[in-house]
């Protein structure tokens, strides 16, 4: 009977993975007495196969879900049109909740139907006996068995807690419960006195910007964290996680970040390869319908790294929604975890993101300064002027506020508090993060994020000639038209490193630098084109192109 109800309340199995060869060698050695036995006939190495009852009735419960979540979004709608025509009223609203009730009871019968369904099906209960034991006992073995499963990721027993890292307990520097420090905006109107008055002014736009943030904002900044379009791409991301499993022996692990959210990862570890670059650690951050199923992991996958990939909070496998200050919170415990458990030094971290990704990689390149690398395919400097491109002119005052207040991704001032390596991949042809169209290559703000790090880093060689000449240099839109320009000012590749190696061994490595202060014109403008060169590599292609693996470099550093 335990075994039965089990099988009702039990998450819901997509697959049974195919046995690797290290597990059928692990599979050799007794087992714990906790330890349940691992299914070893060929016959398992497919897709879970229900039974007609557990088939059927998932089906309902499926379609039940979606009606759902159609009803969810569209409630505002559905009582506003309610009140008119009058249907809101006590005699109306009563056999309502009686029609509500009833529909419960039957959906209620059909997960007790599925549950009967799965407790006739074996493989079902091979894997809810080892769901059990692994959630009772946390061993090596019993980890080993579940990883087998891919299964509701709600039910998977954290692998790794944010307070876990010895360093953290009791550490008044470290993040608490309400989150890790975010840079916060400077205020609108500087020098206002801040009275009980100018607060009631403000509380209807503060209202107003919350509701905008919390309803519309976020689903079209996250569209990935709606959960129709996840269900849509559920074969997609089912498929891109078991090849990640079976073919790259990924390691999936959910993480308790400081804030509650759980966080889906998955670590592929190359260490013990042959190839030199599997001993550094790419961590990937998604784009904003991103999943580490299908995104951007497979570019360091294929040149060769070891990658851990993570989901934004609400995508797929995480909890929460994905605000600011959840993201950076999941992204430090991914680090945490990169460190702490899977054994990488930060020198040995480098961290990759693509488009909205920079926001968590440059927060994580602020917080955590000694991480080798950052490097930022098709990112951008600021959100607001993304966000005022596609919103009417007349809300620009209520979109400013709303980015800031509650979607501040600000992206350059975080990536100018980092000392390391950077490189920005610029997309030729991006259609998202332009302001104006897409062959406008100047509107591209990835243009933005360099200007800023480039003024920030070296602020006596960015003056009006060094702006000038590499502005006309991003004007190029192929490697023609680049190299045209940069011979044009006839750069001397050598005279730039030795001028910057000499003032880096005399006054340290630490930014900004005063370089170029008593230099001629001529020596700023080679070693602004230089310095943009090095840091911005051109990729001819639109936004949400796969980066090909050649094109994954380690940025350059003196």
């Amino acid at each position: 009977m335990a075994k039965l109800l089990s099988c009702v309340l039990g998450p819901r199995l997509y697959k049974i993975y195919r046995e690797r060869d290290t597990d059928r060698a692990a599979s050799s050695v007794p087992d714990t007495p906790t330890a349940v036995p691992t299914p070893s006939s060929s016959s398992w190495d497919t897709y879970y196969q229900p039974r007609a009852l557990e088939k059927h009735a998932d089906s309902i419960l499926a379609l039940a879900s979606v009606f759902w979540s159609i009803s969810y979004y569209s409630s505002p709608l559905a009582f506003f049109y309610l009140y008119r025509k009058g249907y809101l009223s006590l005699s109306k609203v009563v056999p309502f909740s009686h029609y509500a009730g009833t529909l419960l009871l039957l959906l209620a019968g059909v997960a007790c139907l599925r549950g009967i369904g799965r407790w006739t099906n074996p493989q079902y209960r091979q894997f809810i006996t080892i769901l059990e034991a692994t959630h009772r006992n946390q061993s090596a073995e019993n980890k080993r068995q579940l990883a087998n499963y891919n299964f509701d990721f709600r039910s998977w027993p954290v692998d790794f807690h944010w307070e876990e890292p010895s360093s953290r307990k009791g550490s008044r520097g470290g993040p608490s419960r309400r989150g890790v420090a975010l840079l916060r905006p400077e205020p609108l109107h500087r020098g206002t006195a801040d009275t009980f008055l100018n607060r009631v002014k403000k509380l209807p736009c503060q209202i107003t910007s919350y509701l905008v943030a919390h309803t519309l904002g976020r689903r079209m900044l996250y569209p990935g964290s709606v959960y129709l379009l996840q269900k849509a791409l559920m074969p997609m991301l089912l498929q891109g996680q078991a090849r990640l499993v079976e073919e790259c022996n990924g390691r999936r692990a959910k993480l308790l970040a400081c804030d509650g959210n759980e966080i889906d990862t998955m670590f592929v570890d190359r260490r013990g390869t042959a190839e030199p670059q599997g001993q550094k650690l790419v961590i990937c951050c998604e784009g904003n319908a991103g999943f580490y199923e299908v995104g951007c992991v497979s570019t360091p996958l294929e040149a060769g790294y070891s990658v851990l990939g993570w989901n934004h909070p609400g995508f797929a496998g995480s909890t929460g929604v994905p605000f600011p200050q959840n993201e950076a919170n999941a992204m430090d415990v991914v680090v945490q975890f990169a460190i702490h458990r899977l054994g990488f030094q930060p020198q040995d971290i480098v961290i990759y993101a693509w488009s909205i990704g920079g926001f968590t990689a440059t927060w994580a390149a602020m917080s955590y300064p000694d991480i080798s690398a950052v490097i930022l395919d098709a990112s951008f400097d600021d959100l607001v002027p993304l966000a005022l491109k596609v919103m009417p002119d007349s809300w620009r005052v209520l979109v400013t506020r709303t980015v800031r207040q509650h979607l501040n991704l600000n992206n350059a001032e975080q990536l100018c508090r980092f000392q390391g390596p950077v490189l920005l991949i610029r997309r030729t042809k991006d259609e998202i993060i332009t302001t104006t169209v897409p062959e406008d290559i100047m509107s591209n703000r990835g243009n933005d994020l360099l200007l800023k790090l480039l003024q920030f880093r070296y602020p006596r060689v960015m003056v009006e000639e060094g702006l000038r000449a590499v502005r006309q240099w991003l004007e190029a839109s192929s490697q023609l038209e680049e190299a045209s320009v940069y011979s044009r000012w006839e750069v001397e590749e050598d005279w730039c490193l030795s001028v910057l190696r000499s003032y880096q061994a005399e006054h340290g490595p630490d930014f900004p630098w005063s370089v170029g202060e008593d230099m001629s014109v001529e020596g700023r403008r080679q070693l602004a084109l230089f310095l943009a060169r090095k840091h911005l590599h051109n990729f001819e292609a639109t936004h949400c192109t796969p980066l090909p693996a050649q094109h994954f470099q380690m940025p350059w550093h003196l």
